[in-house]
Order: structure tokens, then sequence, then C-alpha cells
């Protein structure tokens, strides 16, 4: 049973995503006057096909692990475009539009998200409360004297001339320890100091600075929130917070949510480049498929939330400028832009291959990933 549900929440989580993502390029495409020749969910053979009155061909495939949009272009050789049809076609359009159309699939999965989080916090979600526990020796929250119990209710991100522990402002406030897990990822991966204003547990109330200075340094060996020293406390269930909000409301913290974690993944990722990041934390299928499994047994609002951590992810993987990616597309574009003409066909299908090999290759470190961490003991 266990292995059923985590098949079904893997193919949702693909077939949902990609799908989006597709239907994104879609939308942007019609809005355009671009004919959509085909809008496929799934992969495979048709096990269905509806042809609209506009010349669309929908298709629902036998494996239903993403999808694909084909739109009328010139530079496919398979095409037959006559006269008529030239006003249709993508190629034809001013790069504006063509830039548009390409960047509204990595942009539909930022909206995913930014609704699936919404829905969370429309619904209500219990939130672990940012109490602390004791810090490590030799992290920076136990130099400043952070103890167990401190609970953080206050968050204030410092100037970049700030260069001394004196420090007073309006303080945003915390309303969680996830919350509060995402602002430090992003003082720690932007190297931006920041003040903590601390309740004991006593009624008390005091302010912390971590200066830039005093921030750990990411490196692939080692969690930046252990050096840092700002870690939860267990907290039974029943002491947990309920987050409830208006659907404008929502809408609007699930936006700065989306915003939040998408600048710490883009961090991330390029970590991997310097080398400040691990490419074992790199994952593929299997883990996505383990972690759709475990969260859709724990409960919808995890499931949820897991989604739109994915859908970041694949807005965040089809932006980085590869070729094969959207965001190739968008640095051509960028190029013709500058230099006021086009990539030849021809050098861009010498990039694509390159793209490719990329791709593979990345694939394939994250199934290795994925399998050194299955077969590990």
């Amino acid at each position: 049973m266990q292995a059923l549900i985590t098949l079904a929440a893997f193919i949702v989580t693909l077939g949902l995503l990609v799908s989006f993502h597709e239907f994104g390029h879609f939308l942007a495409a019609r809005c355009c006057g671009v004919r959509v020749l085909r809008f496929a969910v799934g992969f495979g053979k048709p096990i269905f096909t509806y042809h609209a009155s506009n010349k669309t061909e929908w298709v629902l495939a036998s494996i239903p692990l993403g999808g694909y949009v084909k739109l009328l272009d010139g530079r496919d050789a398979q095409q037959k475009i006559t006269p008529e049809e030239e006003s249709q076609s993508f190629d034809k359009k001013p790069l504006w539009q063509r830039s548009l159309i390409v960047a509204a699939g990595p942009f539909a999965n930022f909206f995913l998200a930014v609704i699936l989080f919404a829905m969370i916090y429309i619904s209500g979600a219990p939130q672990l409360p940012a109490v602390l526990q004791a810090p490590p020796e030799s992290s920076v929250a136990a130099k400043l004297g952070l103890a167990e119990g401190d609970r953080v209710i206050g968050w204030q991100k410092l100037s970049a001339d700030t260069e001394s522990a004196h420090f007073s402002g309006e303080f945003e406030p915390v309303p969680s320890w996830n919350a509060l897990r995402w602002l430090l990822m992003d003082a720690v991966t932007g190297g931006d100091g920041f003040s903590l204003e601390i309740q004991t547990p006593t009624g008390g109330r005091h302010t912390k600075v971590f200066l830039t200075a005093e921030l750990p340094r990411l490196t692939p060996e080692k969690d930046p929130l252990m050096g840092l020293g700002v870690l939860p406390k267990a907290t039974p269930l029943s002491d947990w917070q309920m987050l409830q909000l208006g659907p404008i409301e929502a809408l609007s913290y699930a936006s700065q949510r989306v915003w939040l974690i998408s600048k710490v993944s883009t961090r991330l990722m390029l970590g991997i480049l310097t080398g400040e990041t691990s490419v074992k934390q790199l994952g593929g299928p299997l883990s996505i498929a383990e972690m759709a499994g475990k969260t859709a047994q724990v409960g919808w609002q995890p499931f949820l939330a897991f989604l739109a951590l994915m859908s970041i992810s694949i807005g965040l993987l089809n932006l980085a400028p590869f070729p094969m990616l959207d965001g190739g597309q968008l640095l051509y574009d960028a190029w013709e832009l500058v230099a006021g003409k086009r990539i030849p066909i021809s050098m861009q299908e010498q990039l694509q291959k390159v793209g490719f090999l990329l791709l593979i290759s990345l694939s394939l470190l994250a199934l290795f990933n994925d399998l050194q961490r299955y077969f590990s003991p």
C-alpha cells in the first residue's frame, strides 16, 4: 500500500507541476496570437485526443510524467507553413512576445507555488513556535548568550554599514520556526547581518545582533544553521500555534514566502558552481518519489507544501541559462536584443547538443546521489 501511495504521489507531482509549466507557455502563446499545434499531458502513446476548433490538438498520453506544448514555428523543418499562417508562427513574433512565451513556463511554476501556499494558510496550518534549544558551544548564538527556551519574536535585517552590536529599529514579527528558518538561510546565504528580538522563558525581552563578520561561511561539509546555533526546540504539538489568514493576506504572505525561498534556492544552486554547496544535495527521481510519498501519507497540507517547493525548483531550474532549457532560450533572446540579430540556427543546434549533454550529466549525478542515499547504511 505504501508503495502505491508513493507511486501515485510521484505521478501527481511530476504530472501536475510539469503540465502547469507547459500551460504557462500555452497561455502566453495564445495571448500573443501564436497557434498551439498540440498540448500534451504525458508522454508515449496517446490514449485520448481532442481536436479543438482553434486547431489545437489536446492529448492525454499513457505516461503521465509531464507534458509539452508544440507551437507553430517556421524553424521546424517538419512544419509546412503557408503565407496565411505566418502571422501565427512563433518565429515571426516580436522579440518581447517570444521572450514572454518562453518565460511564462517558469513563472507559471512560481504562481502555482503561491497558490498552493495560500491554500495552506487559508485553511489554517499548525506552526512549530520559534522556541530555541540550547545552542552548540562553539556557535555564534552561544557566544551571544542565547539560551534554551528563548523565543524569537522579531526579526530585523541589518544595513550593510552596521558594524556594532548597538542597534535599534522596528522588528518584523516571527510567527513560527519555519518562517525564521528561511530568514536565517536568507541571511547566511546572502551574507547579511541581522538582529533578533528575544523573549525569555520568564517574559523578559532583549535583542541579539548577528553581525555579518560573525556569520558562518557556507561549506559543503557543514550545516550553516548548526554554525549559527539558532535551532528549534522540540515542542509538543499541543503548544503549536495555528496560522490562518484571509485570502488576500494569504496570497501576500505566500508571495513573500515564494520570493524568499527562490532567493535562498538560487544561492544554493550557484553554490554548487562555486564549491560552497555540495553536489550531494542534488536529488533525482527516487528522492522526489520518496518525499512525495512521505508527505502524502502525513497529510494534504504537507503534500501541498512539498508541491510548492518542487514547483519553485522546477521554475528556477528552467531559468538556468543552459541550452535545452527556457533560460537558454532567454539567453539567445538577450543576445538578439544586444546584437540586433538572432543566433544562427546551426549554432543553436550545436549549443543544444552541449546543453543536452549537461542535462544528462546532471541527471545521472542526481540519480547516483539517490542510489547512494538508498544503499548507504
